[in-house]
């Protein structure tokens, strides 16, 4: 069974590294990780049954021995529309009027995890998964790039987490991840703005570019009452290498790191067979300025000769992305036989302003409500389950003016499907 494992194990790590893809609702983190955790709408950060995948660290120290592993297959629509013709005014930056939608529309994601027990107090765990959001491939050249006649970007991300948890009495427990993040990056169709870049040379067109970091998330889960169960976690920021081939693109020479999260919430067993949970959730991307800068008045200052607000450098345009807060709800019920439902709804904010619609073509991260249902199956009386999980993510749209030519204004809209299936023994 090891040797099957580690067989699976590598297999896996070989299709992340090779099928990463566009994933996002939590601005450009998934809504949940896990099938169990996905049937929730990602809620769950007290109820250690999905901790497993990304969850809540000090979880697995409830779990038991365990191996999980999931594929899933998504949907993600993406388009933009630009209304209003050209003002004619100098130094305006006018875009084509029109729909545009973002081509590359299936996509696969291979999870795996795996927790062993190392006595009555303890647990290990090992989980492999991958992350996306930033992910578009417009069949045009939206930004008039002589050099392509197509425009979009691609960041995926691969986390593998080492998680030690243990009880500090019966019914509560803590627990630590490292976390190692890879992650890649490629984008195309922007060398209309190398003069407005630190870097002209590694802003666009450089083919794929990858970086590596570290972080670590703590995590408490324990029981304030027989049926009543809190949790809360925290991750840190995780430091990343620079993308060097792009290094006139993203403020700070090309700095990407992973903005830090954390999460707290609540789970009442209504009954032996029916749980209700809900988590709070934030998100802290305006600390990561290639995320956070704002787009102008930075790219105004640059084109007026200011080289500190050039793209690349510490103050140079980013995506404008503000922090976000999300709401988790999500139910869960054991009373037939055999089987446990689940549903869940997450509620969140939209990271872009109106003001930062331009840039945002590229990653029209807009998702802001989404729901999960999902159940499982006990496929005999050893602990083998098999796991399916359904998400979509409503449809939202924002629209501001474009701030190059405000004759012109740009509506971003996305929605998302997902389906998932898991097992675990």
């Amino acid at each position: 069974m090891k040797n099957l494992f580690t067989k699976i194990s590598l297999g896996i790590v070989a299709c992340c590294f090779s099928v990463l893809p566009s994933q996002a609702t939590d601005g450009y983190f998934g809504v949940g990780y896990g099938t169990i955790n996905k049937g929730l709408a990602g809620a769950g950060v007290a109820y250690y049954q999905g901790s497993l995948i990304n969850g809540n660290p000090a979880g697995i120290a409830f779990l038991g021995k365990r191996y999980e592993g999931s594929i899933e297959f998504f949907n993600p629509n993406r388009k933009f529309t630009v209304t209003g013709n050209p003002s004619g005014a100098q130094g305006s930056f006018p875009l084509t009027p029109g729909t545009v939608e973002s081509d590359s529309k299936l996509f696969l994601m291979p999870t795996l995890g795996a927790n062993w027990v190392l006595g009555d107090q303890s647990s290990l765990a090992v989980t492999i998964f991958g992350n996306g959001g930033m992910n578009t491939d417009y069949p045009t050249d939206v930004f008039y790039d002589p050099s392509s006649e197509t425009t979009g970007v691609n960041l995926a991300q691969l986390f593998g987490n080492v998680t030690y948890a243990f009880k500090i009495a019966d019914v509560h427990s803590v627990g630590i991840s490292g976390v190692f993040a890879y992650q890649y990056f490629k984008a195309k169709g922007l060398s209309s703005f190398a003069g407005f870049s630190s870097d002209g040379t590694n802003l666009s067109n450089k083919g794929t570019a990858s970086s590596t970091g570290v972080g670590f998330k703590v995590g408490y889960m324990g029981k304030i009452l027989p049926n009543v169960s809190i949790g809360a976690m925290f991750q840190s920021r995780i430091y990343m290498s620079e993308f060097d081939e792009y290094a006139g693109l993203f403020a700070e020479q090309g700095d990407f790191d992973i903005p830090a999260s954390w999460s707290a919430g609540i789970a009442w067993d209504v009954t032996d067979a029916f749980t209700v949970m809900a988590d709070v959730k934030q998100i802290f991307y305006s600390d990561i300025r290639a995320i956070g800068n704002s787009m102008m008045p930075a790219l105004y200052n640059a084109m007026m000769g200011e080289s500190n607000y050039t793209m690349g450098m510490n103050a140079g345009p980013g995506f404008g992305w503000e922090d976000i807060t999300i709401v988790k709800l999500g139910v869960s019920c054991s009373a037939v036989e055999n089987w446990i439902f689940r549903a869940g709804y997450s509620i969140g904010e939209n990271p872009v302003p109106k003001s930062e619609v331009l840039f945002n073509i590229l990653a029209p991260g807009v998702v802001t409500n989404q729901l999960g249902l999902g159940f499982s199956r006990n496929l005999d009386d050893k602990g083998k389950q098999l796991h399916i999980s359904v998400n979509y993510a409503l449809n939202n749209d924002i629209t501001g003016a474009n701030p190059l030519d405000p004759a012109q204004n740009i509506k971003l809209e996305m929605n998302q499907l997902e389906v998932e299936f898991g097992f675990s023994f």
